[in-house]
């Protein structure tokens, strides 16, 4: 039998006496009044050994024990922290006190007592009452080497925050970004609403799909890669500012900013174009940065960034000839193909001249972008749901926000021409068969829906969880994510 077995068993023969004692351990209710940082903060000022006549009530999960004679020190972990507890069998008498002899590191407790302050000056609870809440019956990790291990940290999220509380911060930080993008936008008043995540025809980006099977009608479905075209449906129908904060599933790889279930919010405003959509996004940024750490700076890695200026935008092929030192205008489509073969960049489905510029940028410009640019004109090839540069027609106007070498939003002025739009879906299908399983499908329901009139609009896509490890200044997407994917053991 393995240790952890033999712990178990142990753990197992204590519940049951604590059964055969008549106690329930694992009981409905309990009136919890406090929480460990409220004590510990509200009575912060008392003097070493005092004892006030205040009662509270706290719960939590024993995270250190330790047992002398007729007296118990020991530390329970709720939400908020830690707080010590001191027990006397004098006080809590002989039945509380054969309850706690059967109790265990990670069992949850709750108690009632005086707050005091120790020799030592800790704030405590002298306890008078102990109620088993629920006995644990696998021991947690080893206590002084905690939980370290990534995947099993990933794996088994609620031990990393039993054993690493400060992991909890990212969590709630990420808690207030979304509630502040939500305060920031129904501000301008834009309307949330919710779009299907089941879908007869994905789309709304180039993404490989995941594919699923919806039994009542026989017929297959698809899991939403974007929420877009049904957002852009509800501005056909007469609503002019809306979003939605929307769980999105592609079937792609697993790196350090990519989760195949990820979260984004995207936003449509009518009438407006790109250049509008890029002021109201600075701004939000701006506003998040603002409310969370009192100025718009953002700490990356151990540089701090400033966002307060005005944004700088850079066209895309200025970019790679500023930071690639290569200029794809002087180069036909053979050119762009040999720098593609010697540097080893991928390029999906058709390689067309805009994919391979694309590629170039994407793989040789993208990690030099560290303080806040917004990428602008993208070439047409790339961007099937955005509407024609109005001064050049082999480009589109589509933007890209990048600061630390990360992109964190992209939009556009949206395309609103059904005959075009069909036209740019009619590519995707041909780079679809040229090999690129991440091309746009052709959605005739969109398309029809367009053609009875969709207003100029401005639109973008901020993935959630980047926007998260920004402000967190965490660069790994699974650190943010309470549950990544993860293959089984």
């Amino acid at each position: 039998m393995t240790e952890e077995n033999i712990l178990m068993q142990e753990k197992l023969k204590k519940l049951n006496s604590l059964k055969e004692m008549g106690v329930n351990p694992y009981p409905y209710q309990f009136d919890m009044t406090h929480h460990a940082a409220d004590i510990l903060e509200k009575y912060s000022h008392l003097e070493k050994e005092e004892k006030t006549k205040d009662i509270v009530s706290v719960a939590g999960r024993i995270m250190t024990l330790r047992r002398m004679g007729k007296a118990t020190f020991m530390h329970i972990q709720d939400e908020t922290g830690r707080i010590q507890l001191y027990l006397r069998k004098d006080d809590v008498g002989e039945e509380n006190y054969n309850i706690l002899k059967k109790s265990d590191i990670g069992d949850i407790i709750g108690v009632k007592g005086a707050v005091f302050s120790t020799m030592k000056g800790e704030i405590s609870v002298y306890v008078e009452d102990y109620v088993m809440l629920s006995k644990s019956i696998r021991q947690l990790p080893e206590k002084f080497h905690g939980l370290k291990d990534q995947e099993l940290r990933f794996r088994k999220r609620y031990l990393d925050f039993i054993m690493n509380p400060e992991e909890k911060e990212k969590f709630i930080m990420r808690t207030r970004i979304i509630a502040l993008i939500r305060e920031f936008l129904n501000k301008q008043n834009f309307m949330e609403v919710e779009t299907p995540v089941l879908q007869v025809v994905y789309g709304g980006t180039n993404a490989k799909p995941f594919k699923t099977h919806i039994n009542a009608y026989n017929m297959p479905m698809y899991l939403r890669v974007a929420p877009e075209l049904y957002l852009k449906r509800l501005l056909i129908g007469g609503f002019e500012k809306v979003y939605e904060i929307a769980r999105n599933f592609r079937n792609e790889g697993v790196d350090q900013t990519h989760n195949p279930e990820f979260t984004m919010v995207e936003w449509y405003e009518a009438y407006s174009d790109y250049n509008d959509v890029m002021v109201r996004t600075e701004e939000l940024y701006k506003f998040i940065a603002k409310k969370l750490f009192g100025e718009e700076k953002i700490k990356v890695h151990d540089k701090v960034i400033d966002i307060s200026k005005k944004w700088q935008k850079m066209p895309l092929k200025e970019a790679i000839r500023k930071f690639a030192d290569i200029d794809v205008d002087k180069l036909d489509d053979s050119g762009l193909s040999e720098i593609i073969k010697k540097r080893k960049i991928l390029v999906r489905g058709e390689k067309n001249r805009g994919q391979m510029i694309f590629a170039i940028f994407d793989k040789l410009v993208c990690n030099k972008l560290q303080d806040p640019i917004w990428i602008i004109d993208y070439p047409k090839e790339v961007s099937p749901l955005a509407k024609i540069h109005r001064s050049d027609s082999a480009l589109v106007e589509r933007f890209e926000c990048y600061i630390a070498g990360r992109e964190i939003g992209d939009g556009w002025s949206e395309l609103n021409n059904p005959i075009e739009q069909r036209a740019r879906f009619e590519g995707e299908q041909a780079a679809m068969r040229a090999g690129d399983d991440e091309a746009h499908p052709m959605d005739e329901d969109f398309i029809e829906a367009m053609e009875y009139g969709m207003p100029p609009t401005g639109g973008i896509g901020i993935g959630i969880d980047r926007l998260v490890m920004l402000f967190t200044n965490c660069w790994s997407i699974r650190e943010i994510i309470f549950f990544p994917i993860m293959k089984p053991e």
